[in-house]
């Protein structure tokens, strides 16, 4: 019987059959559903090795081809990981979280722009980090040494360096992709850069009482409806191109820019009570749901197809977000929260059989099972899996994100960030400079004929 078994085992092995049992998680126990997330942390931390010596701390495996991650996604996660410790009191990782957050701030302006990420640092991958030290002040998470940059403090001084980057003469308004303008993407205004740094201000807006952030949040909102970024039915499009004044526009749809959207605008709702941002989170939530949730289980429809996964190493991370944003959405806009509840609570569902009972999870989570999907990731894949299982626990919590009013204890620095780093364009070229490159030019010819007369005539015969 023995020989059979093993014969049978490696029968499975050979035909790629995985024989490793689904994840267990009972979605009505929350100490089952922490259990489970406990086990996906795990794995997901199996990818980050920056707390070990010789690495860089807080930053996962990349950029390509050292590795798959870009800079932001290691945001991303410990954004995440915040959340699961505020959602189950694990502080496991919140050691490492701290590292990391405060190293990749960057002194002196502790603005997430460290320069070793010039190359790939867009206005959304800062953002990113500074809605990471956003939610640390918002969920209390334990504050930094006093002699350290604080929570609150560096989520503002992400937001002043972009708002210093807001800028009308393109697309009267706007926010573009990426920040320096050699990267390719400067010339991109995006939903995403424009939709993060709405959320960063509406939740600086709500945490601080200040309402010079919820003035941009409306402004950031009002510039995405004009360009047509979102449309009547609150469809959620990508962006548009300067040199087209924004009008050429990318109407994919990626569930991150709709996440980024609902989070910031139910904050909006719940500073403002108003019947103008309850619709615009009503809107969002049901054609999210219409077009991400088919069959009540999330899908990333613009590269999650029927036959085939074009989704990116980024894509594969979106539906974390989206979970993480219709939780809060639930909690601060209470009229969302049965609608919100049934859908993440079925979408998680399907999520639970994507996953191996070591916390490998895959990417597809209406198959029914683990789809072996490791092409792209997986730590985005697991970044998304333990977003489910979390934020299922909102139920545990009978409070929203605290406030500087209702507990909160972070310390801010509303100049934060100030002499911001920004990297403008270099000036069009006018007749004048044109006189002097010429002038230029010229001396610099005659200099080197000079020279190479100088060096075959007798004088330089012994030179």
């Amino acid at each position: 019987m023995a020989f059979a078994a093993t014969a049978l085992l490696l029968l499975f092995a050979a035909c790629g059959v995985n024989t490793q049992s689904t994840l267990q998680a009972d979605l009505n126990s929350p100490s089952s559903i922490r259990s489970a997330a406990k086990t996906v942390a795990r794995s997901l931390l199996s990818h980050y090795n920056g707390d070990e010596p010789g690495q860089t701390i807080g930053i996962l495996p990349g950029p390509p081809p050292k590795g798959p991650y870009y800079w932001w996604q290691a945001g991303a996660m410990f954004g995440t990981l915040i959340d699961y410790w505020f959602y189950t009191g694990d502080d496991e990782y919140n050691g490492i979280t701290t590292q990391a957050m405060i190293f990749q701030a960057e002194p002196p302006l502790n603005s997430y722009m460290p320069a070793n990420w010039t190359a790939s640092l867009g206005n959304d991958d800062q953002g990113f980090w500074g809605m990471a030290a956003m939610l640390a002040a918002e969920t209390n998470f334990p504050n930094p040494p006093q002699d350290q940059p604080q929570w609150l403090a560096l989520a503002q001084a992400v937001f002043n360096t972009q708002a210093a980057r807001w800028e009308t003469a393109d697309c009267n308004g706007g926010l573009r992709w990426q920040i320096p303008p050699s990267n390719g993407g400067y010339n991109y205004k995006n939903t995403i850069a424009n939709s993060v740094y709405l959320n960063l201000a509406a939740r600086l807006a709500r945490y601080t009482e200040n309402s010079t952030y919820s003035d941009w949040a409306e402004r950031a909102w009002d510039w995405m409806v004009g360009v047509g970024y979102i449309d009547a039915e609150y469809n959620v499009f990508d962006g548009g191109h300067v040199e087209a004044n924004c009008t050429d526009l990318n109407r994919v749809q990626f569930s991150a820019n709709a996440a980024m959207l609902i989070h910031g605008s139910a904050i909006m709702y719940n500073i403002t009570n108003s019947e103008k941002w309850r619709g615009r989170v009503a809107g969002l939530i049901s054609k999210t749901v219409e077009h991400f949730f088919p069959d009540g289980i999330m899908v990333e429809r613009a590269c999650e197809l029927e036959d085939k996964v074009q989704c990116n190493v980024d894509q594969h991370s979106f539906k974390g977000y989206m979970h993480r944003a219709l939780a809060t959405a639930a909690i601060v806009a209470p009229f969302t929260r049965q609608g919100v509840m049934t859908v993440l609570r079925s979408s998680t569902a399907g999520c639970v059989k994507s996953c191996l009972s070591d916390g490998t999870c895959g990417f597809r989570w209406d198959t029914g099972s683990y789809d072996g999907d490791v092409a792209n990731g997986p730590a985005g894949q697991e970044m998304s899996a333990l977003a489910a299982l979390t934020t299922l626990l909102i139920e545990q919590k009978n409070q929203g994100p605290f406030t500087n009013k209702t507990g909160g204890t972070s310390v801010g620095d509303p100049n934060a960030g100030s002499n911001p780093f920004v990297l403008k364009p270099l000036p069009p070229v006018t007749p004048g400079w044109r006189g002097g490159a010429g002038i230029l030019t010229a001396v610099v010819l005659a200099s080197m004929v000079g020279g190479l007369v100088w060096i075959s005539g007798p004088w330089g015969e012994n030179i």
